[in-house]
């Protein structure tokens, strides 16, 4: 394998981007580009579980791709005027100095909690700094609205947890979970007589209260989701298998078959 620098991609990018370079490369904009960009996050984002499992060359790739797509895009703000790849790196490496006082200035910060806290401080003085303190805003206005809804609630719970509105104990916050599915249960019985968007209001409360849980016992809904979905595709896809090979389908099976080899692909699972 070949070795490159950062440098040398800057260059392979301004390259393909050249008249001389590749015609598809040539017409992508910031527009065009966002869906990609999204579509490498994600990829990053799935490659973690294998990283954290001792394989992380698929998560090396992945982390390759999406740098590709920063550097796509610095290529064609260049182009356009608007900002450098070398400015990108001035601002984010200024703007982690300016957010570490307690690492590259004076300041102390005697745990991870109080990190946080100063962080929302420095953000908020950088806001007043550039003259939005008059704007209105809030300190959720960071997480994008476009997340998913599941990191969104993560992220939107983990800003208001910084500045001390929290449930103060996971009984807490179980004791809202109980409280949340027995208004969830209420507005089912009770949606004859009212509008079934209350029953979808009280699905997401749910929700945002296991999203609570999770959080406070440090994982990451999203991943976990995904972990479980992950599961449930290899289960369901060994009793897809088994079924072909008694020269059966879905659409043949009984429930209670199908449960059968639900159980038998946990058991599998159990003994590997």
């Amino acid at each position: 394998m070949s070795s490159a620098s950062f440098a040398d991609l800057v260059q392979l990018m301004a390259r393909l981007r050249s008249p001389e370079g590749c015609p598809w490369d040539r017409e992508q904009t910031y527009g065009t580009l966002a869906p990609m960009l999204l579509e490498e996050a994600y990829e990053a984002f799935e490659a973690v579980e294998d990283a954290e499992q001792g394989r992380p060359l698929k998560l090396r790739d992945e982390l390759g791709d999406l740098l590709f797509q920063i550097v796509f895009y610095a290529q064609v703000a260049r182009e356009r005027g608007d900002f450098t790849i070398e400015e990108v790196i001035t601002a984010i490496h200024d703007k982690m100095v300016r957010r570490h006082p307690h690492v590259f200035g004076d300041a102390q910060a005697r745990d991870a909690a109080e990190v946080l806290r100063n962080w929302e401080a420095i953000k908020a003085e950088e806001k007043r700094a550039r003259g939005d303190a008059d704007e209105p805003a809030s300190i959720l206005d960071g997480v994008s609205r476009k997340a998913p809804a599941l990191m969104e609630a993560h992220q939107i719970s983990v800003k208001a947890a910084r500045v001390g509105f929290d449930w103060q104990s996971l009984d807490e916050v179980f004791k809202k979970l109980h409280e949340e599915l027995e208004e969830l249960r209420e507005a089912i019985e009770s949606r004859a007589q009212e509008p079934t968007e209350r029953v979808r209001e009280e699905i997401g409360d749910v929700l945002f209260a296991l999203v609570q849980i999770a959080r406070h016992l440090g994982i990451e809904p999203e991943t976990a989701l995904k972990r479980t979905n992950l599961k449930f595709r290899q289960r369901f896809r060994r009793i897809e298998e088994e079924l072909k090979r008694r020269g059966r389908d879905l659409n043949q099976a009984t429930l209670d078959e199908m449960e059968e080899l639900w159980q038998q692909a946990k058991n599998a699972e159990a003994r590997c």
